[in-house]
């Protein structure tokens, strides 16, 4: 809030939008949180993260978005603006996060992403952009708007960035970084991490140009996953790389106080794993429709286009065995343990760190592959040997880190030596008892 590079504008939206609806909640929302505790058992998702469009202007190597023909699959804009209304209304949810392919691309109806924000002022919106697309005039616009902000993609300095995204693209992210300054929009950046860039992009020095110098106010780190166009192992941080990464980010949050979390290794302050509809977490609806328990995670068991047509809502996604089997697998792993019960939070995803679990998950509840890459990788005897390899390791490199500094017997009661809560993140008198499809399952 002290930032000088947010206009007062921006800033009065972030005060009523972001801290007085996300954060805190009045006594006339908590109806529809106690209605959702009734039927599930278990607080609402905290968000939901939808791809409006797979059109995208370029063409990243290893991208999960760039898997298909022409990249004309989109959502209407009645549907988007229906899901955002909806998970509101249902989840007492007032954050909503915008991926892709690139949302500025994203028309329908005459309407765009910036119309999505004003109609929906209740919600303070996130998107993941290629930062291309954000000339003067954009920058204007979100200002004006003032419940968006874009967390810009970049791969580390220029050389890395523009070998993965394209000559030139890092010269336009400093000019879009520069454009959103001027009118006072906070913005940050994304980060996927490849054993090629780990080591730059998580230095000081990177640090030091991205918060410092061009005036990013967060940070968040994807590793590279295995399961978009041509997808490989070869491209992953390898477990040894991936250990140092978790106590660099350490420092980088505890020492630099810097936002810069780590979806893979910043499961310690998540209480793990986020996918499935989680207390807290979320879900993904991406351009076809198709809901999906996280963005890494291409098997879908609904699609919200049906879902609508025979008169259901969102949280019908949320009842099936895909879901449901995924939330009790977080639940005795880490999500309902307490002190030295709790599993190995430095490894918190199925799939990266858990995809023996994954796949038989997926055996058993049949869901529907999102795209051809998703079908081939399940059916692939050596992507699950590579990815089995890979969680074991990473498992023997982490687990006396995770005994010894977050689970001793002298913990601080509950806490780690950086004061992190390694228990579950609902005080027990909120907790509730499981729903009789996660019993079943």
């Amino acid at each position: 809030m002290t930032n000088k590079n947010i206009s007062a504008s921006v800033r009065r939206k972030i005060l009523d939008v972001f801290v007085g609806r996300v954060f805190l909640k009045s006594d006339e929302t908590e109806q529809s949180v106690q209605q959702f505790r009734e039927e599930f058992g278990q607080n609402p998702p905290g968000f939901i993260t939808i791809s409006p469009t797979k059109k995208c202007n370029l063409r990243c190597i290893g991208c999960y978005a760039a898997s298909g023909g022409e990249f004309n699959e989109k959502l209407d804009y009645t549907i988007v603006d229906r899901i955002v209304k909806e998970k509101t209304k249902l989840w007492n949810s007032n954050f909503t996060v915008i991926s892709g392919g690139e949302p500025l691309l994203w028309k329908s109806d005459g309407k765009d992403l910036l119309d999505l924000c004003a109609e929906n002022p209740d919600n303070y919106f996130m998107m993941y952009t290629n930062g291309t697309l954000i000339d003067k005039k954009m920058a204007k616009r979100m200002a004006e708007v003032g419940n968006l902000t874009p967390a810009i993609s970049v791969e580390g300095f220029e050389e890395e960035t523009d070998e993965r995204r394209g000559k030139g693209v890092f010269k336009k992210v400093l000019e879009a970084m520069a454009n959103l300054r001027e009118v006072g929009v906070p913005f940050g950046i994304s980060v996927t991490a490849t054993r090629h860039n780990v080591e730059k992009i998580v230095s000081d020095e990177f640090v030091d140009f991205f918060y410092n110098k061009q005036g990013a106010i967060y940070g968040w780190i994807f590793q590279y996953m295995p399961i978009g166009r041509a997808h490989t192992l070869d491209l992953m941080v390898t477990p040894e790389q991936r250990k140092w990464m978790f106590e660099q980010e350490r420092h980088i949050i505890h020492d630099k106080e810097v936002f810069l979390p780590d979806f893979w290794n910043g499961g310690i302050y998540s209480s793990g794993c986020l996918a499935g509809g989680r207390a807290g977490g979320y879900i993904y609806v991406e351009w076809n429709g198709n809901i999906t328990p996280c963005v890494f995670y291409p098997y879908s068991k609904h699609n919200i286009k049906d879902i609508y047509a025979r008169g259901g809502t969102i949280n019908d996604a949320l009842k099936s065995d895909l879901m449901a089997g995924i939330r009790k697998w977080q639940r005795d792993y880490a999500y309902d343990r307490r002190g030295k019960d709790v599993h190995n939070l430095i490894a918190p995803c199925g799939i990266r760190d858990h995809y023996e679990f994954t796949h038989k998950h997926l055996e058993t509840t049949k869901p529907m592959p999102i795209d051809e890459s998703a079908a081939d990788a399940v059916k692939d005897p050596e992507y699950y040997k590579g990815l089995t390899a890979y969680n074991k390791k990473f498992l023997e490199l982490t687990d006396d880190i995770w005994q010894k500094e977050y689970i001793a017997e002298d913990n601080n009661n509950g806490k780690d030596k950086h004061g992190l809560n390694v228990n579950n993140q609902l005080p027990a008198e909120e907790k509730v008892g499981e729903t009789l499809i996660e019993k079943d399952f």
